[in-house]
């Protein structure tokens, strides 16, 4: 596997510890990343393998683990999952179901997103598609003394260069 495709995948992962871990600082609430890969076995079923490499065309699995230390709730929490770049999102595959997604992190709505464009002079409603959903969100109005609540959603790793383009090199940063 060339060092573009392992860094990728590093990456994607970085992207989705670093705000998950930051979206509770300072509260009581210890939230807890995974990332793996999805493989399909002989006989059809999924296992799961570490998602410290990946290839382009590789589903992995985010799950994010949010826990209340604490002996009282835990009220309006936010679990947010970004989507990191090289991947995208796979629809219907978040649960539990009722997630919003966001294109900047900023502004949220329930899936599937749609956005205002002209044609022929008309504005129209167009389905954004999912490889362009940067983040998802889901809401729990309250998290139990000493309980967790888990979220997932699973990606695909995506392969942006040109068609025909080499694949990236070694070296550089």
């Amino acid at each position: 596997m060339n060092r573009w495709i392992r860094a990728a995948a590093a990456a994607a992962l970085a992207a989705c510890l670093a705000p998950a871990q930051a979206q509770r600082a300072g509260t009581d609430v210890e939230t807890r990343l995974e990332a793996r890969k999805i493989v399909a076995a002989a006989d059809g079923k999924e296992t799961y393998v570490a998602a410290d490499q990946a290839r382009p065309g590789d589903v992995i699995e985010y799950v994010a683990t949010y826990r209340n230390t604490t002996r009282q709730p835990v009220r309006n929490l936010d679990g947010t999952l970004p989507i990191p770049q090289q991947t995208e999102f796979l629809p219907g595959s978040q649960n539990p179901a009722q997630a919003n997604a966001s294109l900047d992190g900023k502004t949220y709505s329930p899936m599937p997103l749609t956005r205002k464009v002209k044609r022929d002079g008309v504005t129209v409603d167009e389905a954004v598609p999912a490889r362009d959903y940067r983040f998802l969100r889901w809401h729990a109005d309250v998290l139990g003394a000493e309980k967790s609540v888990t979220f997932t959603a699973r990606v695909r790793v995506i392969d942006d260069r040109a068609p025909g383009a080499p694949a990236a090199r070694g070296g550089g940063q």
